[in-house]
């Protein structure tokens, strides 16, 4: 079983950061701050972005048009658990 942990947690805002060329470590991605907008700052391109490489590291997809967006890219620490949730099934 796969968990929401820390180290899951640093492995998604690597994958954030690689796939975003940003220049910071992941231990600076705030756990609870804001992925959109204020907080990490991104844009709905990014977002995007950040889906894609999400859906192919762990073979789900995160749809465009899905309603639970707003919750799932949230935070990190609420994209991190939607990806354990989704490791699980």
């Amino acid at each position: 079983m796969h968990e929401n942990t820390p180290e899951l947690r640093i492995e998604v805002a690597s994958q954030i950061i690689a796939a975003l060329n940003l220049d910071i470590g992941p231990e600076e991605i705030e756990p609870e701050a804001p992925l959109y907008g204020e907080g990490l700052g991104l844009d709905s391109i990014d977002i995007l972005e950040v889906a894609l490489v999400i859906s192919k590291r762990y073979g789900f997809q995160l749809r465009s048009d899905s309603a639970d967006n707003v919750r799932i890219f949230r935070s990190l620490n609420s994209l991190t658990q939607h990806i354990a949730e989704q490791r699980t099934k």
